[in-house]
């Protein structure tokens, strides 16, 4: 491979990779603006949120130098879980909250494995990404009964849908600064 072409195919790489940060933080901006909807969001809604987000963030693993696997697995989990949302759609979220527990535990350990593998401030942000999806996992966890007693007793409130929606918020958004960070980096080592 001549260096014009391995350039172009950095650049490539790092648009590609900056494109799916971009795009997985439109998706944060639009789960932080789902308590704004006139309707309840339901599962489905989530669920589409979720299996966008996971597609995103497997193409984007593709395009990774190290850790390309554990990145694409950790995109393919979180379009798994959008999927069964999806396909098993129900009135509002709750009958499924533990799911969204289980992605964002399983999701965690793949980041820390994740972590392992890669160094300087992409390692970092690794870490923070798996950090605040396991300290999400745990809020979520301590308020599931909580929430299930308010939603038996007075059905899906505003504050409840919320709190999902902040939760998926906040994983999208960290995971698309993590990939900006991974693309400035891949860019700053294209430079050198």
């Amino acid at each position: 491979m001549t260096d014009v072409s391995r350039t172009n195919s950095n650049r490539h790489r790092v648009r590609l990779i900056t494109a799916a940060a971009v795009l997985i933080i439109i998706l944060a901006a639009g789960a932080a603006l789902l308590p704004l909807a006139d309707a309840v969001p339901g599962a489905n809604v989530v669920g589409t949120l979720l299996l966008t987000a996971g597609i995103i963030e497997l193409l984007a693993g593709t395009q990774r130098r190290s850790s390309r696997i554990p990145c694409m697995i950790a995109g393919g989990v979180t379009a798994v879980a959008g999927l069964l949302l999806v396909l098993n759609p129900v009135t509002h979220i709750f009958p499924r909250s533990y799911l969204i527990v289980a992605w964002l535990i399983l999701r965690s350990l793949i980041l820390a494995v994740v972590s392992t593998r890669t160094g300087g401030s992409v390692r970092l942000w690794t870490i923070v990404s798996a950090a605040t999806d396991l300290a999400l996992a745990f809020i979520l966890l301590a308020g599931i009964s909580i929430a299930t007693l308010i939603v038996g007793l007075f059905g899906p409130t505003p504050e409840v849908i919320a709190s999902f929606a902040w939760i998926l918020a906040l994983s999208f958004l960290v995971t698309g600064l993590w990939l900006l960070e991974t693309a400035s980096c891949e860019r700053d080592r294209e430079a050198s």
